[in-house]
């Protein structure tokens, strides 16, 4: 009885105190994917009341769930300085979405622009060629304007700033195909040589040269009513002249008028109204 005893004061049971912190670990671990399962929908504040509810749950200690507190869902928990920095990036993103919009409005206005430009230089070449005028009249188009060169002898006697009655023919052609392009800027600049005026209707050339681009824009004017407010004259006299002064070929062509189509898009900013007319 006594050696019976003794054998089973000996005999070895298996340890199961491991049990203990498996079950917290794996309450742990439940409590945690169900977080994360219901982060996609949850709250600031059903987050933390949440999460003080597990902790309690858990033995009032400091849970998994304090780190994560610090995710928040509602912008208005954020810290003053959150909010700015925030606010920034958004308006940084958001200027950069307008900016480049921007410039492809502004190239597709630019591509616009030079079709519609080329296509009236077409025209008035054709016009020029079909009148004879090629000795007269000639047309440019470079990065800011499209530009129309007139012989003074094309359009007034000498000496004089009277538009001759052929010549308002001309101008009634011209101020015809500008009208189909309408919003640009028009200038009209008249220019003479170097040789003073003699006679008692002008004291100088540059009263000369600003009565005849005058006199020319107001044929342009009422020939097909252009924008008044998008025309205008003015007079150089003698000081920006083509070519040599020196000989009779080149003060023929330093005496002239200029009717100047100025381009619309050669700087880096675009309006609504500009985009608006594009479409059209």
């Amino acid at each position: 009885m006594s050696r019976r005893r003794r054998h089973e004061e000996h005999e070895e049971h298996a340890d199961e105190s491991w049990l203990i912190p498996y079950a917290d670990l794996m309450t742990l671990l439940l409590a945690l994917f169900i977080v994360l399962f219901s982060m996609s929908s949850v709250d600031a504040k059903r987050f933390d009341e949440m999460s003080r509810a597990f902790n309690m749950a858990l033995d009032g200690g400091v849970g998994v769930l304090d780190g994560l507190r610090t995710i928040e869902e509602n912008p208005s928990s954020k810290t003053e300085d959150e909010k700015y920095k925030y606010k920034e990036q958004s308006n940084q993103q958001a200027q950069t979405v307008q900016n480049k919009q921007n410039n492809d409005d502004l190239e597709k206005l630019r591509k616009k622009e030079q079709e519609d430009l080329e296509k009236l230089k077409k025209q008035l070449d054709s016009y020029i060629k079909s009148a004879g005028l090629t000795t007269q009249l000639d047309t440019k188009l470079n990065q800011s304007q499209l530009l129309i060169t007139i012989s003074d002898n094309a359009l007034y006697a000498s000496g004089s700033a009277a538009v001759k009655p052929e010549a308002r023919k001309l101008g009634q052609a011209i101020s015809k195909m500008l009208y189909k392009y309408p919003g640009y800027e028009i200038i009209v600049a008249g220019h003479t040589d170097d040789q003073p005026i003699s006679n008692s209707e002008f004291r100088n050339n540059w009263e000369l040269s600003s009565q005849r681009a005058l006199n020319f824009m107001e044929v342009l004017l009422n020939s097909a009513k252009l924008d008044p407010k998008l025309i205008s004259s003015t007079g150089y006299g003698e000081y920006r002249p083509l070519d040599t002064s020196n000989t009779n070929a080149g003060r023929a062509k330093n005496r002239r008028v200029e009717v100047s189509l100025m381009r619309k898009y050669t700087g880096d900013k675009v309006t609504p109204d500009d985009v608006a007319v594009a479409v059209k």
